[in-house]
């Protein structure tokens, strides 16, 4: 039984780290006008999603797997905010507002 409760939230996990990091990726390429990456990406958003939904679909709803695809999702958009910087060289103050003089960067 805790083999399939470890492998369940352990294959959403990944999955879902996958997919959300590819979506998190993607939002930052539409913000910093990243168009070559676009298509590209959205090929595999759509394949991931596609997958996350059939695993859920198969097991069902449980804790374990909303434990697994919720650490996976927010270790999927840390990991993307974290290589798209580095990738890309953007420095993180495109389009932001700064809190102390309430211009824009």
């Amino acid at each position: 039984m805790w083999t399939d409760v470890a492998l369940t939230a352990g294959t959403l996990a990944g999955a879902n780290f996958l997919f959300i990091f590819l979506k998190a990726f993607q939002q930052r390429n539409v913000a910093w006008l990243n168009y070559g990456f676009v298509l590209p990406l959205s090929v595999g958003m759509a394949a991931a999603e596609f997958y996350v939904i059939h695993r859920i679909a198969e097991i069902g709803w449980t804790w374990w797997a909303v434990l697994g695809g919720g650490l996976g999702a927010g270790l999927g958009a840390l990991s993307a905010m974290y290589l798209h910087e580095k990738i890309t060289n953007s420095n993180g103050s495109h389009n932001t507002c700064s809190a102390e003089s309430g211009k824009t960067n």
